[in-house]
This record gives structure tokens, C-alpha cells and sequence, in this order.
């Protein structure tokens, strides 16, 4: 009778383990949330922003710099006699919400900005295939009043003529390790505009895009589409006086080189400015004229702070 027990207590706890391991499976703890990383090398794109922020603690000092245009000829050394630069600092706030400023020689323009990443793509341990970042800049002109693009000699001048707003929502996807690709639909909102057939605001769609090609190098592009019938067009008089005047969209295209603590970028575009409104609503480069700036940005990363590590718990 005993042995008949002990065989069947045996019997009963070999049976018995299977089923605690799942349970334990069941009430143990959730899979570890793994969220995609390196959609983009840096913060930006070429001008546009990317799917990615600066980390919480970090500075991210950043140059950028436009020759002028390579159809200028040998006089000017094709364009790289002339230079439009912008300087700023990005700081991450947290790991989510990154700020910035910056100052270009661009109609001598000051523009701040705050990027907040609301959804983050997961590898796994959570089915959230896109990342999503909401975007909101502004800029302030502060060159002189006769050399706004804008100016009317019979019109007062206000602060808040030389202000102007752009909202983005970025929405990207991480396909693989070498291919990420983001939509950019924005709108640019302008206090004042040259003439009545100019809208205030400029409802437009980007598209960027990274192919990854080695290790430390990347091509990147892109593209940014206003929609028809909300800025000015030029007059017979203004395109007798410049083949050229007259809107055209943004196009850039480059590469991405990693050195370090550097990320050094290459690229080539139709857009002078570095900042939202200026190479959305006021890009005149031709790409088949020859309206080509060749132009770099520079990005070096400082840590500032260093956040406590979170205790698993």
C-alpha cells in the first residue's frame, strides 16, 4: 500500500510540474519592450526633421552651411565664394521632448522649436509598427524692414509682421536596418504675406527618406509639395527681369558620414534657408537650371546631464 502511495505521489508531482512552469509562465513578468533605434543618423533629414530626438541630457551643437549656387561660374567659384549659415542648439528634455534654437544669416532669423515623440516603433513587446512626433516651430526675421520679402512701403510695420509658425506631424517606419521612411504633413502659418493671392497659411506635404549603405555612410533625400494655388506667381515683368523668380519646391538630396562624435552631412538642394518656412514657402532654386547650393551640417553631441537609471521593479 505504501509503495502504491509513493508511485502515485510521484506520479502526481511529475504531472503537476509541466502545468506550474506554464502558470509561472502566465503570471510571470510581461516581455521587455524593445523600441526600434537609429531610424535616422541625426535629428534631421537634410533640412527636415527626422524620426529621431536628441536623448535626455544631450546638447547637440549644429552647424549648417549653404554655398551659393554652382550656375554662378567661375567667378564665384561655383557659389563657393558665397555661404548662408545657420547655427543652433538642440537639448534633449527628456528622451521624448527635445528643444531648440537657432540663428541663421537667412534674413538674419532667429527660429525655436519643440519636437515631442508621442508613439515609438517597438522591435518587440508591443505591436506599434510607425513612430509618430509632433513638431512646432516658429521664426523671427530681423533683417531690415526694406529687405523683407515682404515689405510694403505704405504699410506700418508690427513684431508680430515678422513672425511666422509651422506645425508637422512625422509619421515613419523603420523597415529594415537600411531602409527608413518618413511623411511630413505641415502647415506653414505667415502674419503677413506680399499680396492678397498669398495664403497665411501653406498646407504642404514632405517625404524623406535613408537608405543605408555601409556601417558609418547613408544617402538620404527630400522632398517637400505645396499645394497648388497658395503662393504668389511670378509676373511677365518679374520673369523678363529673372528667368528664374518665381516658388519651387524643396528637393535635397545627400549623404550621412559618421566619425565619431561627429555626424558629418553632405548634401545638394534648391533651398537657401534652414528653417521651416523659409525652404517650404520660399525656395526659388531650379534643379534643372542649375540652382544647386552645395552645403554640409555639422552635429556634435555633449552630455549635460545624466539621467538616473530607472529601477526595475
Amino acid at each position: 500500500m505504501r509503495r502504491l502511495l509513493s508511485t502515485g505521489l510521484c506520479l502526481g508531482l511529475a504531472a503537476a510540474l509541466p502545468a506550474q512552469d506554464s502558470l509561472l509562465d502566465l503570471l510571470g513578468e510581461e516581455e521587455e519592450v524593445e523600441y526600434t533605434t537609429a531610424s535616422f543618423k541625426t535629428t534631421r533629414v537634410i533640412n527636415a526633421h527626422s524620426l529621431e530626438n536628441t536623448a535626455h541630457g544631450v546638447l547637440d551643437f549644429r552647424i549648417g552651411h549653404r554655398f551659393g549656387y554652382v550656375n554662378t561660374g567661375i567667378n564665384e567659384l561655383f557659389g563657393l565664394d558665397q555661404a548662408t549659415i545657420r547655427l543652433g542648439f538642440d537639448y534633449g528634455v527628456t528622451d521624448r521632448l527635445m528643444i531648440g534654437f537657432g540663428r541663421s544669416s537667412y534674413q538674419k532669423t532667429l527660429d525655436g522649436f519643440a519636437k515631442y515623440k508621442f508613439l515609438k516603433q517597438c522591435r518587440s513587446g508591443c505591436g506599434t509598427p510607425v513612430t509618430l512626433s509632433l513638431l512646432a516651430s516658429t521664426a523671427f526675421t530681423t533683417v531690415t524692414d526694406d529687405k523683407l520679402p515682404w515689405y510694403q512701403p505704405d504699410q506700418p510695420m508690427y513684431f508680430t509682421n515678422r513672425l511666422s509658425y509651422n506645425f508637422q506631424l512625422i509619421v515613419g517606419r523603420k523597415f529594415s536596418d537600411a531602409f527608413t521612411f518618413e511623411l511630413l504633413p505641415g502647415v506653414v502659418h505667415r502674419n503677413l504675406v506680399n499680396t492678397a493671392a498669398e495664403k497665411h497659411d501653406v498646407i504642404n506635404m514632405g517625404m524623406a527618406g535613408r537608405l543605408k549603405l555601409t556601417k558609418r555612410t547613408s544617402l538620404n533625400a527630400e522632398y517637400f509639395y505645396v499645394f497648388p494655388d497658395q503662393l504668389a506667381q511670378p509676373t511677365e515683368a518679374e520673369l523678363a527681369a529673372d528667368p528664374n523668380a518665381g516658388f519651387q519646391n524643396s528637393f535635397s538630396i545627400g549623404f550621412d558620414i559618421e566619425t565619431g562624435g561627429h555626424v558629418f552631412q553632405l548634401h545638394f538642394t534648391n533651398s537657401t534657408a534652414m528653417f521651416e518656412r523659409g525652404f517650404i514657402t520660399e525656395t526659388t532654386g531650379r534643379w534643372l537650371d542649375g540652382d544647386i547650393h552645395i552645403g554640409f551640417n555639422i552635429s556634435r553631441v555633449f552630455t549635460l546631464h545624466r539621467p538616473k537609471p530607472k529601477v526595475q521593479g
